[in-house]
This record gives C-alpha cells, structure tokens and sequence, in this order.
C-alpha cells in the first residue's frame, strides 16, 4: 500500500471515529482520547484498540460493536476488529484541547 494510500484511509478512518460518540459525553470518541491505537496491515485490515471513560460505562456493550460498524462502512478496508483495553486506564488528560474546551475543563 502506497504511503499516500496509507493516509488517506487513516484519515478516513479518525473521519468515522470522529462519528462516534459516548452518548453521555457531547465529545466523539476520537477527542475524548478513547481511541489508544489504529494499525493497518498491507492487506487493509484494520485493528483498533480503544477504551472507555470505566468498565462500568453503560455503553460498555455496545459503543464498541458501534464504532466496527462504522468502520466497516469504509469500503477500502478489507476486515476491521475493535479490541477493548483497559491499560492504560483512561482520564481526562487522555483528552484533547478540543474536548477539553467542549467540556469546560480549559
């Protein structure tokens, strides 16, 4: 897969995360810093390893199965897995400037 290739799926796949949001949170998942990792191999399948905001969110069942669906959409892709992790336990540092701002901590 050419580098320029490589982009802009990664930018199609920060897109749908961007998409995605914890329902109590007005903030998508991608600036809240729940996503820990997005790896293609040279086949195109997709591995990404997120987390929650704790292992008692009460979307904990479904966010994840939601945002493999939402990658899945992309039509480049040849297989998307989403790994649930909880190391390193996530916090609001792990958010960015922007969520931050949304959410009144700056």
């Amino acid at each position: 897969m050419a580098e320029t290739d490589f982009t802009e799926l990664q930018e199609k796949v920060i897109q749908t995360l961007k998409k995605c949001y914890d329902p109590e949170i007005p903030v998508d998942i991608w600036e809240l810093g729940l996503i820990y990792n997005v790896n293609f191999d040279l086949e195109k399948n997709l591995n990404v390893k997120m987390t929650l905001t704790s292992p008692m969110c009460p979307v904990a069942g479904t966010l994840p199965g939601e945002v493999e669906n939402k990658l899945k959409t992309i039509s480049e892709l040849k297989s998307v897995k989403v790994d649930v992790v909880w190391d390193p336990p996530w916090n609001q540092d792990m958010m960015s400037e922007v969520a931050k701002l949304e959410l009144g901590f700056m």
